[in-house]
């Protein structure tokens, strides 16, 4: 990724360069990996285990020694450290994931510097930006995630939806942005779509729950790698990115069908979210 001279400031600079070394160091790389699946995997592991339901992961065994795209509705703060997790506690996955996270705080602040290193072990990569004056770095941001699924192997989760949906309703999905088109499309790589819901946004709550075992269920449904051939053909075009975008919406979709039929299907609460919640961002 680009640091595209002044627009970027001293902290950021210093931490998206910090973490592409660390992809480029064979020694730093593989001490990350184990990190997040022997360190991190472990600790979110035991904070969701009586709560968590998994579905489908045979779906995606397959692809277990391969790069892959993980794509997922995106209605927690910890949806994709709870995604990699099971992959790499109960899938047997090896690789070191990545996945985009926004710039501010994670990146423009000392304490999201830390949050990054010492939780996520430097797997929030790349940062994306709010701010519409510095809407170009996500483009640099997005080419720099492709090129690491392409040509290093590595695998990626990105959220499609952009952002995180606060909808009452945990079926209800946002638009999806074109830029997952366009990072399908450059990198090549499987698509495989989750659908994740009953996770919480406040840790304290989410730990309680899951040692009183009485907090919302956890289901996490993995689907079969979505169909893209007819759409990687042709030209680069917004409009072919944004068919891209839709066909891996749809897909997400219907895996949380399948998700509200599995949780009825257990007889669990349909997860209640907190109007705290709701309001927050």
């Amino acid at each position: 990724m680009s640091q595209g001279g002044s627009k970027l400031s001293t902290l950021e600079r210093f931490h998206v360069q910090l973490v592409e070394w660390s992809l480029r160091n064979r020694r730093a790389d593989a001490v990350l990996t184990w990190l997040q699946r022997k360190v991190g995997a472990r600790w979110i592991d035991a904070c969701t285990r009586r709560l968590r339901h998994v579905h489908g992961l045979d779906r995606i065994l397959p692809y277990r020694e391969r790069p892959i795209l993980l794509v997922a509705n995106h209605r927690s703060f910890f949806d994709m450290f709870l995604i990699n997790a099971v992959l790499y506690r109960e899938g047997g996955f090896r690789r070191r994931f990545l996945f985009p996270v926004r710039a501010n705080f994670f990146y423009d602040s000392l304490p999201g510097f830390f949050v990054n290193g010492l939780v996520s072990f430097f797997s929030m990569y790349p940062p994306v930006f709010r701010d519409r004056k510095r809407a170009a770095l996500n483009h640099q941001s997005f080419e720099a995630l492709g090129r690491a699924l392409a040509q290093a192997g590595r695998s990626a989760g990105v959220h499609p939806e952009g952002r995180r949906n606060t909808d009452s309703n945990p079926y209800t999905l946002l638009p999806p942005q074109s830029g997952i088109g366009r990072l399908v499309r450059a990198s090549g790589v499987p698509v495989l779509p989750v659908f994740v819901n009953g996770l919480l946004n406040d840790i304290r709550r989410q730990i309680l729950g899951n040692v009183r075992g009485d907090g919302p269920p956890i289901h996490v449904v993995f689907g079969a790698p979505v169909e893209l051939d007819s759409l990687m053909d042709g030209p680069a075009t917004s409009r072919a990115h944004r068919a891209v975008a839709e066909r891996i919406m749809e897909a997400i979709q219907s895996l949380g069908e399948e998700e509200r039929q599995l949780r009825a299907a257990t007889l669990g609460p349909r997860p209640e979210t907190d109007p705290d919640e709701a309001r927050s961002s």
